[in-house]
């Protein structure tokens, strides 16, 4: 597997793009995301606004609860929000957020990959920051077609 460094988040939306668009899927193909509710969500709108020209189908999952997901739509003037119910039916590639690796939430690297393996055939992507799959022990439990691990620095300014 080949490793190249980006930086920004250009540097996370275009290996995100490039991938989807290699795969040229047919219009209506669902992108399903899986992660933690209002920490992953913002990063996965972004995502989506990343290959809003494709007319791909984007589905947000919390957690691995299918039955809680919703689609993403397309505001104007605002961006992707999620929009109505909309659980996963044929997933051509599924997207995990490393949200769902932190400490005390409520999934295990077990039951991610059981629902990778439910969607057998579906494209993988890993998408974390500050190497939080492989801090907890994910990547020796799931495999990703494309991982994309950002590092974040912060500065702050104040008075």
């Amino acid at each position: 597997m080949g490793q190249t460094t980006y930086q920004g988040v250009p540097g996370i939306l275009r290996p995100f793009k490039e991938y989807i668009e290699k795969k040229s899927l047919p219009a209506g193909s669902e992108i399903v995301f899986y992660g933690v509710p209002g920490t992953c969500t913002p990063f996965v709108e972004l995502l989506c606004f990343a290959i809003r020209s494709l007319s791909l189908t984007c589905i947000f999952v919390p957690y691995t609860g299918e039955e809680k997901a919703h689609k993403l739509t397309m505001k104007p003037d605002v961006g992707f929000q999620a929009s109505e119910a909309y659980p996963p039916k044929s997933p051509a590639v599924l997207v995990i957020m490393g949200g769902l690796a932190m400490p005390n939430m409520p999934v295990t690297a077990d039951d991610v990959a059981s629902v990778m393996k439910k969607w057998n055939g579906a494209g993988a992507i890993g998408i974390c920051f500050m190497h939080m799959f492989e801090k907890a022990g994910w990547l020796d439990k799931m495999h990703f077609d494309l991982l994309i691990d950002a590092d974040i620095s912060v500065d702050v300014t104040s008075d």
